[in-house]
């Protein structure tokens, strides 16, 4: 069986170690607090003008202000910056975090588009460390996409299953 990390390699086409090419260098001693805040504002700003409902939809009981800031403070605690997203949110979480989600081949692969523009677009991140921060969205979108494969498995499992577990969790959790 397949480990989340390694679905997640082979379905983003990024190798682990490319993906946490991020960790070789301190990115936000590098870039600067400010740099995350623009990225995420650029990111945001796309995905709630996304000309698809569909995946508006995803974001639509966010609100835009607070997708902002918890995407900033993961990314600079993740990319070496202090722990700002855990002394406000606590754990990352990231599987558990996006549980409530539909987070398909589909929704990574237009997330990924909104933030690979919004990338580019930043002028205060350089080039090499727009190749480490893509890498790294990318694995870790599609990391999300088999734990949403997995919370779906469990759900079929559990609604078709007369074991123990199936009695002791009821199969919306």
């Amino acid at each position: 069986m397949q480990s989340l990390q390694e679905k997640a390699s082979q379905w983003s086409g990024v190798h682990q170690a490319d993906a946490f090419a991020i960790d070789e260098t301190n990115l936000f001693e590098k870039l600067g607090l400010q740099s995350f805040i623009n990225l995420s504002t650029n990111f945001y700003n796309r995905v709630y003008d996304d000309e698809e409902e569909w995946f508006r939809s995803i974001f639509a009981n966010s609100k835009k202000e607070d997708a902002i800031q918890n995407q900033y403070e993961f990314f600079v605690q993740r990319m070496g910056g202090p722990p700002m997203y855990s002394q406000r949110r606590g754990h990352p979480a990231l599987i558990a975090r996006h549980r409530p989600f539909p987070v398909t081949h589909q929704a990574a692969e237009r997330w990924l588009q909104h933030m690979q523009n919004a990338l580019d677009e930043s002028s205060d991140i350089d080039p090499e460390s727009k190749i480490k921060m893509m890498n790294f969205f990318r694995h870790t979108a599609f990391f999300l996409v088999a734990g949403d494969e997995l919370k779906n498995q469990n759900k079929q499992h559990q609604v078709g299953c007369k074991c123990k577990h199936a009695a002791e969790k009821p199969a919306e959790e």
